[in-house]
């Protein structure tokens, strides 16, 4: 019989989650797996689906609603990888601000799928810049309420990921592994680079090996949940470019520089902004910012040409309509005469009350 094993990668937005799925997704292809992709947004146009697609990779997306709120779409993106492609893993990225998985996706993933589906551990991404904050009890660059979902999501991890170790020395690993032992000690960690690929086979050979899942239901606060997304605003756009020779590299570096030195003028923190441009030559231009300016990340070969399509998704601590106007008058400065902005899709909003489909208030054990 053919089975699928699914992998949930949770954690907050900016802790490098879709850089470890191109990593890993990479890795099962080489090694023989037929892989599928569940993209997740409160919004169409998602720069994650773009990236992870443009390697001829299969990709699902979920958007209108996070993963738990819209169970079914959840339940009709893996029936629909199933009889495509008939994976043999399925990689999952439910959006970056979203917690209480384990109550409202595995237990009810576990009591409904059938066994030709098995479920990977819930795994919990976090970067070394945050999880070291929360050593040193510092206040993190995020709203008092968007850090309490974050400290959800690692409560309920069945596998706590730290991610970027390539930017903190051995000791300051050390240091952070017996932190996590402490305060975590139900959960098993491990820590890589999605970069430099140091360590990401170990935890994902231990992720498809396992299917103790789900293990862990947590008691989460909806009001200040709620709260949580609610600080953030979140803009998803789309736009054709046309106009005088341009280089395209160039101009997703400044588009995000000079996002990025407004909102830190600003004092306004930055969930991400992602950037996705394409021309009629692969591959494409990405580019994105996970904090401060200097998170900026540009990828991509330089290229000139006349054309192009820009999709681009902003989360920061701004009201929706503010955050609009910046994105709107950034790249109007950028553009200028030069280039001509055709809408295709944009939407900017603040998340609503999370409502799950389900909510289980124990841990199922699969018949």
């Amino acid at each position: 019989m053919h089975t699928t094993r699914l992998l949930f990668i949770g954690g907050f937005l900016g802790a490098g989650k879709t850089t470890l799925l191109e990593n890993i997704s990479q890795r099962l292809r080489n090694q023989g797996h037929t892989v599928g992709l569940i993209t997740n947004d409160q919004a169409p146009a998602l720069v994650d689906t773009l990236f992870l697609a443009q390697n001829d990779q299969e990709v699902a997306e979920v958007s209108g609603s996070c993963f738990c709120c819209n169970f079914s779409g959840l339940i009709s993106a893996i029936d629909h990888l199933h009889h495509t492609i008939k994976p043999t893993i399925v990689l999952a990225e439910p959006v970056g601000s979203c917690t209480d998985l384990s109550a409202t996706i595995f237990q009810p993933l576990k009591q409904q799928l059938d066994r030709s589906f098995t479920l990977s551990p819930l795994s919990v991404v976090i970067d070394t810049r945050r999880l070291l904050d929360l050593f040193h009890n510092r206040a993190t660059d995020l709203h008092p309420d968007a850090a309490y979902i974050l400290g959800k999501q690692l409560e309920e991890a069945d596998m706590i990921v730290v991610n970027k170790i390539d930017l903190i020395d051995v000791q300051q690993r050390a240091t952070l592994q017996e932190y996590l032992k402490d305060t975590h000690p139900r959960s098993t960690c491990f820590f890589l680079s999605a970069k430099t690929g140091e360590g990401v086979q170990d935890w994902l050979d231990a992720a498809c090996a396992s299917n103790d899942c789900g293990g862990h239901i947590v008691e989460v606060d909806y009001d200040k949940y709620a709260k949580g997304e609610a600080v953030l605003g979140w803009l998803n756009a789309t736009l054709a470019l046309e106009g005088t020779a341009t280089d395209w590299n160039h101009f997703a570096k400044v588009a995000l520089s000079s996002l990025g030195n407004q909102l830190d003028a600003a004092g306004v923190n930055v969930g991400h902004i992602k950037l996705f441009l394409a021309t009629e030559t692969e591959p494409a231009i990405v580019a994105n910012l996970t904090g401060p300016q200097e998170t900026l990340d540009v990828r991509g070969p330089q290229r000139v040409s006349t054309a192009a399509y820009l999709t681009l998704n902003a989360r920061a601590e701004l009201p929706p309509a503010d955050l609009e106007a910046l994105v709107r008058q950034t790249l109007q400065t950028l553009c200028g005469s030069a280039l001509n902005q055709t809408v295709i899709e944009w939407q900017s909003l603040r998340p609503g009350r999370p409502q799950p489909t389900y909510r289980y208030d124990h841990v199922v054990t699969p018949s």
